[in-house]
């Protein structure tokens, strides 16, 4: 996925999302400040979408739809979105990824019918995805909280990927 870069970090008692707001169309640079992170499910669930804005908006509605036919299970429905996009004629062509967690759990979403959780408490995505896991694992050893590590790994990962800006959209809810 080009164009975007989004990094979840669970650390200390909190998980957070973040991600640039760079919206790009081919080599240009369309839009610098686009949210690509937000809230669902009441504000219990927040997630993050790399991929075409479209599709990643039908994503989130259907994953919005199956959090209400499953409360309070994010892996079920997760699993069951996953299932949809996979087998469903139109759900099939979606291109786009995405993170999500909730207090309890962090997992990343796959049209090829991922449903993963992250080795430690990191993972990311998109074009700048690699170099903001690299970095993220760097810092998560230091005595920085989740925020701050999603902060400067984003802002490495904008100073390297040419899809990634440094404008930053963040949410954050506390761990079990």
């Amino acid at each position: 996925m080009h164009a975007t870069t989004i990094l979840m970090v669970r650390k200390g008692g909190r998980v957070v999302i973040g991600g640039d707001g760079q919206v790009s169309l081919g080599q240009t640079i369309v839009k610098g400040n686009a949210r690509k992170v937000r809230r669902l499910a009441k504000g219990s669930v927040i997630g993050g979408f790399a991929g075409a804005t479209a599709d990643a908006f039908t994503l989130f509605e259907r994953l919005e739809a199956k959090l209400e036919q499953y409360p309070g299970q994010l892996t079920r429905a997760c699993v069951e979105l996953t299932k949809d996009w996979r087998t469903d004629r139109y759900l099939r062509r979606l291109e786009a990824m995405m993170l999500v967690a909730d207090k309890d759990v962090s997992l990343l979403l796959s049209g090829a019918g991922d449903v993963l959780e992250p080795e430690g408490g990191v993972m990311a995505i998109g074009s700048g995805g690699n170099y903001a896991l690299a970095a993220a694992r760097a810092l998560e050893e230091q005595d920085l909280d989740a925020e701050a590590i999603v902060r400067r790994a984003m802002r490495i990962a904008a100073e390297i990927c040419v899809y990634t800006n440094g404008s930053l959209v963040l949410e954050s809810l506390d761990a079990a």
